[in-house]
């Protein structure tokens, strides 16, 4: 009897440790959905280094949410003080008006984005360079001007990666003729994205995507899915020619239509050709998939100037890094790593 008493005595504690432990794990269950009904997808846009830049994050704290998109464009509007070739009191500014006479010090950041863009000169054999802006600069889009023959026949020379002297040691930049100038429009959004991502990563943000212009980059993915981003028609403004589902990578894209006019019948974009010192023409579009957004960044520039044939080859030998490519006729082409394997068989 006694025994049996024991066993009715356990079998009501544990019936009522059970009624606890249900209980508290339904508590814990309604703070964690709590939790997770607080937070959210917080988003802003400014217009800032000529482009619309994009900021998307998910965060359970308002105030703190709002604080990072704050610093991003902050940061945005830090990096064009820096490097913006339109702003007189720019860092660059002053690299253009002094580095043909004496060797101008700058800072390691600015000192860091120049050598890079040489990394990508070398790398492309010259498709990539920011000495364009020795002719580039004769080009007003907005008053549909573009320089003469003759005045392109006189810079052309000018417009080298190795007209450029980089001193590590004094962070110093030197131009070896008169009259170079150079722009980091191919790069500089993508270091500023970089650093942007570095931002909210450090804060601990977990899912965000940062765009801008056809400049972006995703941090995590979009809580479950990945983002899915679009390639614009190059010719319909609105209209998606294709989608890529992404999550932790970069993506950006140069395009025909970006910056441009049109005269006498002919089609000026701002994407020049550093051996002729015209618009390239083979292609309309490049978007560039890869890890971080500098290379993606310099890499469509590259590609777009390059064409198919050289710029998919290069692209095919580089680990990690992925193209769209739309030709003349609108075709999209792919590289190697995006083309399924019965695509591949029916080349």
């Amino acid at each position: 009897m006694q025994a049996q008493n024991d066993n009715l005595g356990f079998m009501k504690n544990n019936a009522s440790n059970l009624t606890f432990i249900s209980r508290l794990c339904f508590v814990l269950l309604l703070m964690l959905g709590s939790m997770s009904s607080q937070a959210e997808w917080y988003k802003d846009q400014q217009s800032i280094m000529g482009t619309l830049i994009r900021v998307e994050l998910w965060h359970d704290n308002a105030r703190k949410a709002g604080q990072l998109i704050d610093d991003v464009m902050k940061e945005m509007h830090r990096v064009d003080r820096l490097m913006s070739s339109y702003k007189k009191n720019s860092a660059l500014s002053r690299i253009n008006r002094l580095a043909s006479k004496q060797p101008v010090t700058i800072n390691a950041e600015l000192f860091h984005v120049i050598n890079r863009s040489l990394y990508f000169s070398r790398l492309t054999s010259g498709a990539f360079d920011i000495t364009y802006a020795s002719i580039g600069r004769y080009y007003n889009y907005r008053k549909k001007q573009y320089p003469s023959d003759q005045t392109i026949n006189k810079n052309i020379n000018k417009i080298n990666y190795k007209n450029i002297i980089l001193d590590k040691k004094r962070l110093s930049i030197q131009f070896a003729i008169d009259g170079v100038y150079i722009d980091l429009g191919g790069i500089a959004k993508g270091h500023a994205v970089d650093r942007s991502f570095e931002i909210l990563k450090r804060a601990g943000v977990k899912h965000a995507i940062i765009t801008a212009g056809g400049d972006s980059r995703i941090l995590g993915d979009k809580r479950g899915r990945p983002w899915v981003l679009g390639i614009r028609d190059p010719r319909k403004a609105r209209h998606i020619i294709g989608s890529l589902p992404l999550s932790d990578m970069a993506l950006s894209t140069s395009g025909d239509y970006e910056r441009y006019f049109v005269k006498n019948g002919e089609h000026f974009h701002h994407i020049l050709n550093p051996s002729t010192g015209k618009s390239a023409k083979s292609l309309r579009s490049v978007t560039i998939i890869g890890p971080d957004a500098i290379t993606t960044d310099a890499l469509s520039t590259s590609i777009f100037i390059l064409g198919k044939e050289k710029g998919l080859k290069l692209i095919n030998r580089m680990k990690n890094i992925e193209a769209v490519l739309i030709d003349q006729q609108n075709k999209l082409i792919f590289s190697n790593g995006l083309l399924s394997k019965d695509t591949k068989n029916k080349q």
